[in-house]
Order: C-alpha cells, then sequence, then structure tokens
C-alpha cells in the first residue's frame, strides 16, 4: 500500500518504520515543522512537506497521527476528500472523521511510543473501528502485516482502554519517579527496586492487581504509614500523593468483597 503519514511524533514515526518493515510504501510525510517532516522521511524514504495542500492525491491510506489538539486543524485543511482516511488516538471517536472523506477509521496501537526507543509491533494489541466493512477488511488487512493481535473496538471502549492506559502507564511511570526521586536523595541507586516492580508487574498480570495489593494501607497499618509520611515531611507533594493513595487503597479495600479477596 501508499500511505501518507500525517505527522512525525511518538507514534507516527514506530508505526510509518513499521507499515515500512511490512512491505508498504511510506510516499510522503507532513509535519508542521519541517525538521520533523525531514527526519521520518529520511528514516522511510518519502517526500517531507510542511503543506497540506501539497499532498499527494493518490494514497492508498492516508494516516492522522497527531495531538488530539491538532487534530481539527488538520482534517479542516486536508485536501483529499476521497480518500480513505484513519487516526490513530485512543480518546478522539471515530466519527470526527465522518465529514471530510466517505471512507475512514481507526487504528489505534495500545503502547507507549518514543522516537529513540523502537518496539516490536508483532505483539502490540491494535484496536481496529471502521465506516463500513469493506473499509474494516482494509484495516485488518494492513494491521495483521504489523500485528498478530487484532481487536475490534467501539470509540467507547477505546475511550475507556485509553483512560485505563494512563492508568497503567503513565501514572504508575510517575509513581516510579517519585520512587527514584526518594532514592536519590539517600544517594541510593533506583535499580535496586527493579526485581520488585518486575514481580509486582508479573503478578498483576498473572493473577489480577486486585488480588496482589499488598502494603501498608491494604493491612492498616497506620504505625508505618505514619511513618512513612513523617519521613516525607520535606515534600508537601509526596506528603499529599501518599495519604491520597493510601486511602484510597484502604477504602477499596474496606468493602467485604475485596477483603475476602
Amino acid at each position: 500500500m501508499k500511505i501518507v503519514m500525517l505527522g512525525a511524533g511518538h507514534l507516527a514515526t514506530n508505526l510509518a518504520m513499521s507499515f515500512k518493515k511490512g512491505g508498504h510504501e511510506i510516499v510522503q510525510v507532513y509535519s508542521r515543522t519541517q525538521v520533523s517532516a525531514e527526519q521520518l522521511a529520511r528514516k522511510t524514504v518519502s517526500e517531507p512537506t510542511t503543506r497540506l495542500n501539497r499532498l499527494v492525491h493518490d494514497a492508498d491510506l492516508y494516516v492522522l497521527s497527531v495531538r488530539d489538539d491538532a487534530m481539527k486543524p488538520v482534517l479542516e485543511a486536508f485536501p483529499v476528500k476521497d480518500s480513505f482516511l484513519v487516526h490513530t488516538a485512543g480518546s478522539v471517536d471515530m466519527e470526527v472523521l465522518r465529514e471530510y472523506t466517505a471512507s475512514y477509521g481507526v487504528l489505534y496501537p495500545l503502547q507507549t511510543f518514543s522516537k529513540e526507543r523502537p518496539v516490536d509491533f508483532s505483539r502490540i494489541p491494535i484496536c481496529l473501528e471502521a465506516s463500513d466493512q469493506e473499509s474494516l477488511g482494509f484495516l485488518e488487512s494492513l494491521a495483521s502485516d504489523l500485528s498478530s493481535d487484532i481487536r475490534y473496538i467501539s470509540s467507547q471502549q477505546r475511550a475507556h482502554i485509553h483512560v485505563a492506559a494512563v492508568f497503567a502507564c503513565n501514572f504508575s511511570n510517575f509513581m516510579l519517579a517519585q520512587a527514584e526521586e526518594i532514592l536519590s536523595k539517600q544517594q541510593v541507586s533506583f535499580d535496586i527496586l527493579a526485581p520488585l516492580i518486575r514481580e509486582t508487574l508479573e503478578k498483576a498480570l498473572q493473577e489480577s492487581p486486585a488480588r496482589s495489593q499488598t502494603g501498608p494501607a491494604r493491612r492498616g497499618d497506620q504505625q508505618t504509614m505514619e511513618h512513612h509520611l513523617n519521613l516525607l515531611a520535606h515534600s508537601s507533594k509526596l506528603q499529599n500523593l501518599y495519604s491520597f493513595v493510601s486511602n484510597a487503597i484502604a477504602d477499596d479495600y474496606a468493602s467485604p468483597k475485596k477483603s475476602d479477596e
């Protein structure tokens, strides 16, 4: 397939490289900035552009992979009205594309991406949605070149998946950053937590996060929690965060259902 990438950020870069690896041709890369367009164009041997009115009109697929708040301006200037257009956003309804083209859909890879760290798409869940069955079949064929885990997910389901992903990925990573900050003030290397982090994630995946919960808040250990708060006296941010999460855990496991697990 001949593909035009609208966007050159973290997801767009990984997706474009995976399309190319799967035997598809990236013919053009659009970005607001020339540097970003040229960087991805060099990697995919394609044409860079910063002008939407210069987009080619004969591509098989146009992939809109930009920030959510940048999507509408790009769509309003999108010139190829008879194209197959998809977006890659987790929290944006598919129907935002309806007024801009007849055939449209969503191709949402559920993963965290960075330009500097290539990922293996073969095991990433790819959530698909399309305006009609023919378009869905087209997307399924394309997605199957990238991953063996294809899911048919509605916009409403995808929005909730995105919220869950923020808790599972973004919030948990923020907590790890706070742990790193606490250790660094004591000149302790963050890697001391590596076995604990791995075991926590493995238990959550193999059993259930709810059943795997441990710690002072889970067992109602007020003395330990007060001691921890004293250790965090240098930072009201960390104290507030510790108290809020501990109270949420305690409230959750105070219910008969969770206490019996």
